[in-house]
């Protein structure tokens, strides 16, 4: 009995793995025939039919208008089913916190927004508590069924920025866990928003060092396609980076290139009413200031990046941050050309590039990480379940 159990127990962990593998090859290829899944899978044509079958009876596969081909049948697109499985990310952040409802192709279908001058956790734990309870509200109850779970994105030690000491405990994930009654995992703020970016943006390199920059700028590595977390769960924390401040001394990045230093220069100047989280907030208006923010901004990314080169030889550095796709461009732009006025002797040239996702980078990073624990193979964001 005790043999039969266990190759039972086998069987079904061999099935479960492999619709894990057909799940991540449709992911990452968009659509696929059932032969194209059989090939890259390495299964028999036969296996590969029968977990099709299975997953779209589960309603997570789609299977498209069949296309003739020059022999034999028609092959059958099969693609993820967006109302498939759904999760929730909640990002906690230093001025805001925002949650998504995202879909299992990535796409976030609805989102709520707080704005604070900083995170208060009862304050928090309420927003995110009722924007769940909205979102969820959103779907059918079959839907809500498919909630995979609530992703948590938040700063290491958020408690050590200025926020409210309560942070200092558990922070807000078994509270959130009790309200929720959703599995919750969780990671840090920047290390899902490079998850999101190698998952979910535009023909992302395979080796790239990610800067985000937003209240305080963060940062992360991504090796041969996965996210590198380090050997505590720390790689990547390029705000910690010494950098030329340019008053002819060394500051970490995180006090050179942060969103809230220009927040902080433009109320020294008397600029009333500085608002720079919302997403329709015009940065434009403050002109001069910001100008001379995106110079500072760009020296100090442009020196973490020759010292990322240093240590190993990325393809790109790709940069995003919470702001308009047009300050983001300025940006890269000011970096590319500090790069290349720094001596790279030695070094191999990296390319300076733009983040595709945006702004809701650490939010759709945090969605995604249920996604990955639950169905996927390739597990390209780091995150811990609590």
């Amino acid at each position: 009995m005790t043999k039969a159990t266990i190759k039972g127990s086998n069987q079904t962990g061999v099935r479960v793995h492999n619709e894990r593998v057909v799940l991540s090859l449709i992911r990452r290829h968009g659509k696929l025939a059932k032969a194209d899944i059989a090939r890259l899978s390495g299964l028999s044509a036969q296996t590969a039919s029968v977990l099709m079958r299975g997953l779209v009876a589960e309603g997570l596969v789609l299977a498209g208008d069949p296309r003739k081909g020059r022999v034999g049948q028609p092959s059958v697109p099969m693609s993820l089913n967006p109302r498939g499985a759904f999760s929730l990310g909640l990002k906690i952040g230093r001025r805001t916190s925002e949650m998504v409802l995202m879909d299992f192709t990535g796409g976030v279908l609805d989102r709520r927004a707080i704005f604070y001058p900083q995170p208060f956790r009862a304050e928090v734990l309420e927003f995110a508590t009722g924007a769940a309870r909205d979102l969820c509200n959103l779907l059918s109850a079959e839907e809500r069924a498919r909630i995979a779970g609530l992703g948590v994105a938040q700063p290491n030690d958020l408690w050590a920025w200025g926020a409210d000491k309560d942070w200092r405990s558990d922070g807000i994930t078994d509270d959130l866990a009790r309200a929720t009654g959703l599995p919750l995992f969780i990671a840090n703020d920047v290390t899902a928003a490079c998850g999101a970016e190698q998952a979910f943006g535009k023909d992302a390199p395979s080796d790239f060092v990610y800067f985000f920059v937003g209240a305080f700028v963060g940062g992360g590595i991504v090796m041969d396609g996965r996210l590198i977390p380090g050997r505590m769960d720390n790689a990547g924390a390029l705000g910690s980076l010494p950098v030329a401040d340019g008053k002819g001394g060394v500051r970490q990045l995180i006090d050179v290139s942060s969103i809230h230093l220009l927040e902080r220069a433009a109320r020294e100047a008397g600029v009333r009413h500085v608002d720079l989280w919302h997403e329709s907030s015009v940065w434009t208006s403050l002109g001069p200031l910001l100008d001379a923010w995106i110079d500072r901004s760009a020296e100090g990314l442009a020196r973490a990046t020759l010292a990322a080169m240093a240590v190993y030889d990325f393809e790109a550095a790709v940069i995003d941050g919470s702001f308009t796709p047009e300050i983001r461009a300025r940006l890269v732009a000011a970096t590319a050309a500090a790069l290349s006025r720094l001596d790279q002797r030695g070094l191999t040239p990296i390319r300076v590039v733009e983040g595709t996702v945006g702004r809701t980078a650490r939010e759709v990073g945090s969605a995604s990480l249920p996604f990955f624990a639950r169905y996927f193979v390739d597990h390209r964001v780091l995150y811990s379940e609590r």
